[in-house]
């Protein structure tokens, strides 16, 4: 049996809404937390494999709003093992 297996990224706001669509395209991720600085969670979204599109659009925006909140964010993500 494959275990998830978690990563965590360290983004400035500016860079924030790229890795994220980097990260989505990637595939094989079952969801990414963002988080703040000190740990807080602003957001978690669950991936699909049928998740594109119009469907990301209010995604993108909330994402974006959230990088002109804040400066610095953590990204978490949990993808299952190759």
């Amino acid at each position: 049996m494959k275990e998830d297996v978690k990563k965590e990224f360290k983004v400035k706001g500016e860079e924030l809404l790229k890795k994220i669509k980097e990260l989505v395209h990637q595939g094989n991720i079952r969801k990414i937390i963002i988080k703040s600085e000190e740990g807080k969670t602003y957001l978690e979204i669950p991936v699909t494999v049928g998740l594109v599109g119009v469907v990301l659009l209010p995604v993108w925006a909330a994402i974006g709003a959230l990088a002109a909140v804040a400066s610095n964010f953590s990204i978490e993500i949990i993808k299952k093992e190759d």
